[in-house]
């Protein structure tokens, strides 16, 4: 699959000019003079603004920087925005003098007509206690059962280490699931009588190795449990977001018999609020890279919703819309979103039953649920372009990519709606073909989904794993541009073990954006965090045994998106789209090392304007959101005085100091190993 390299390029023609050297000598020369000019313009292409040569992208999934760093404090001394520096929490986990600023509320009588995305404060009132966390897909026994075969689990997951292949077996909740009511998860600590804010996940009946309930998290719904208005502003918070209306929207956006599922959904009851306790060795691994080398407490999931959009974005800066597949937009036949309120409801939204409501027309107000959204964006103190084009039904939930893992057109999921067309919407691949920059996307079991597309009944398990794929990860795979060409498919898109392989024999491309597995991912219910950070681990092993290569080489470990989990950082309205809530960001170099915490407002954005500062390369396109300038800022570090304006990451790097030797991770994962009589399989949660 991979493009012969120059120097056997160069090697085959310079055979064939040998054997016919008598005859051509002076075009042979002129050849060589071509060549040499070809080589001195890629070296000039390939100069860099700083000393790091190669970044790499991994991104996990579903977490907000407060679920996971709620209790942290950083060893520099530098400050943290979180749930224990604003006093909502206490280092213990239980809940600070500051916990009302978390509360959350509910709507209260006369029902609503029409979508919202605020209340007043007479239109809603405090929960007295949070609605109940819930197992919502959490698996009740492991993924595969204990003892089994080392071998086959690192044929299945070759991502992880020998170290961590047992995080397969562990970690089922030892609960049943009925799917017909929401299942209350008993392991949490009072469970059913919580204080109305945000509370720790793991205890005594929940060790930090366990399977944990997913929550739902989508465009218009996040705006909703956003609950943003300009009178509600501060100078700390410009925008007026208060999310304070997370547990309240996703107990009720659905709250009706489901056909699909055969029951109410579950989407996640108080789950959203719940957090990981890092003061009590929760998410070790992510904490000790945190301690030595740098991360941000401002960085931001760039799209409201899920992953299919975020990744997008991450990709293009951009939207997608729906098209003819030669990027004319069209209606789409079905999937338009509603969250307008059925009769005698707040939020149960007409179309959003079984996940379908994907498209929006955002530059039409008559849309359903545009008007809420444009009329607050239209209230902020800054202009704000909506990036919303009339006659464009973007994708603003989960729909797969026009391209299947092989490059073929899903025609069929296209007609029916669920699939969007192939988009023309330029990526940061084409900006950096342009410049002749190496760069490849690499997704866990990629191999084995191409298999299990030509055989979708086999049942070998290798080829199984095929469906752990995230399609709806791949930025690329919804475009033409990469997937559609065949060898530009080849030439850029490739298996999580490809990455490995090129770290190690020194073949790793300038740019690589990595995406776990889906049993890895750190998704709730489908995964967990500890297996996202033995993926860390795992690289970072890589790494150290390639110390030439880590030298010039820059690790950018983040998040799709917060997964629908409350975060109490602010968030800088940016279009239409986003921003949404904050999520994790940690930077690994020899020349991000000293543990800083970086405040400067950023978003998967800010990924793509770093990469194009450090190899010189334009912007997207013309409408990307890497046109956004860096922030200034006054006396809050947080807010830009500028806005709408998103950094370029270069403050988490120290470019003048001598870099660090080599990565190290002094923590140790815990071992809290859950029985499992038998290997069961749950239901994939929605992304």
């Amino acid at each position: 699959m991979r493009l012969r390299s120059i120097v056997r390029e160069w090697s085959h023609r310079a055979t064939l000019c040998v054997c016919i050297l008598g005859l051509l000598l002076n075009p042979v020369v002129a050849s060589a003079q071509n060549r040499s000019q070809d080589a001195g313009r890629e070296a000039r292409e390939q100069v860099t603004a700083t000393p790091i040569k190669n970044v790499i992208v991994l991104v996990g999934e579903n977490r907000t920087f407060d679920h996971l760093f709620a209790t942290y404090a950083s060893p520099s001394g530098d400050s943290v925005s979180n749930l224990l520096s604003k006093g909502i929490s206490n280092a213990d986990g239980t809940p600070g003098p500051n916990f009302s600023l978390a509360q959350q509320f509910q709507a209260v009588p006369p029902f609503r007509t029409k979508y919202f995305v605020s209340l007043k404060p007479s239109e809603k009132a405090p929960y007295q206690t949070l609605p109940g966390p819930t197992l919502n897909f959490a698996p009740s026994t492991p993924l595969f059962p204990t003892g089994t075969d080392p071998n086959f689990l690192a044929a299945i997951e070759p991502s992880l280490d020998a170290d961590d292949m047992h995080l397969l077996t562990t970690g089922g909740t030892g609960l049943g699931q009925s799917f017909i009511l929401p299942d209350p998860d008993s392991r949490v600590q009072n469970f059913n009588s919580l204080p109305n804010g945000p509370f720790q996940l793991t205890g005594s009946s929940l060790p930090y190795d366990s399977y944990t309930g997913d929550t739902t998290h989508r465009l218009y719904e996040m705006w909703q449990q956003s609950d943003c208005d300009i009178s509600n502003a501060t100078p700390s918070n410009p925008s007026g977001c208060l999310s304070d209306l997370y547990p309240f929207v996703i107990t009720n956006y659905t709250n009706q018999f489901d056909p699909f599922f055969g029951g109410i959904d579950d989407n996640g009851g108080g789950n959203s609020m719940g957090f990981y306790n890092v003061r009590h060795g929760d998410v070790p691994v992510l904490k000790s890279l945190a301690d030595e080398f740098s991360m941000s407490d401002n960085f931001h999931q760039s799209f409201m919703g899920g992953t299919g959009a975020n990744h997008v974005m991450l990709g293009s800066g951009d939207a997608i819309f729906w098209s003819d597949g030669n990027g004319n937009p069209t209606v789409p036949p079905s999937h338009i979103a509603n969250p307008d309120p059925l009769p005698g409801t707040d939020d149960v939204y007409t179309v959003d039953l079984n996940f379908d409501g994907n498209f929006t027309a955002c530059g039409d107000i008559t849309q359903p649920g545009v008007a809420a959204v444009r009329h607050y964006l239209r209230t902020l103190p800054y202009h704000l372009d909506t990036r919303c084009l009339p006659g464009h039904y973007y994708m603003v939930n989960n729909s797969s990519p026009g391209f299947l893992p092989d490059g073929t057109v899903d025609t069929a999921g296209t007609v029916g709606g669920g699939t969007i067309p192939p988009s023309n919407v330029r990526t940061i691949g084409e900006v950096l073909n342009h410049k002749n920059v190496s760069w490849a996307y690499y997704g866990g079991d990629y191999n084995a989904a191409i298999a299990l597309e030509h055989d979708p009944i086999s049942t070998d398990p290798l080829v199984q794993i095929g469906a752990a794929y995230c399609n709806i990860c791949n930025f690329e795979s919804y475009t033409n541009a990469i997937m559609g060409d065949p060898v530009q498919r080849a030439a850029h898109i490739k298996d999580a073990t490809d990455f490995f392989a090129a770290i190690d024999n020194g073949t790793l491309p300038s740019v690589s954006f990595v995406k776990p597995g889906g049993l890895i991912d750190g998704h709730p219910a489908s995964s967990k965090i500890d297996l996202f950070e033995g993926m860390v681990e795992n690289i970072v092993d890589h790494l150290n045994g390639n110390p030439t290569l880590f030298a010039q080489t820059a690790l950018i470990i983040t998040f799709d998106e917060g997964g629908g989990f409350y975060d109490s950082g602010y968030i800088q309205p940016l279009d239409f789209f986003g921003d949404g809530p904050r999520i994790p960001l940690i930077v690994v170099s020899p020349f991000s090392a000293g543990g800083h915490i970086s405040h400067t407002y950023t978003d998967h954005v800010s990924i793509l304007k770093f990469i194009e500062r450090n190899w010189n390369l334009p912007h997207v396109s013309g409408r990307s959101r890497d046109h956004y300038r860096n922030p200034i800022v006054g006396d809050d570090p947080y807010v830009p005085l500028n806005p709408p304006a998103i950094g370029d990451l270069f403050d988490l790097f120290n470019f003048d100091g001598a870099p660090a030797a080599a990565v190290h991770i002094g923590a140790t994962r815990q071992s809290t190993a859950s029985a499992a009589p038998s290997a069961t399989h749950a239901p994939a949660p929605t992304h």
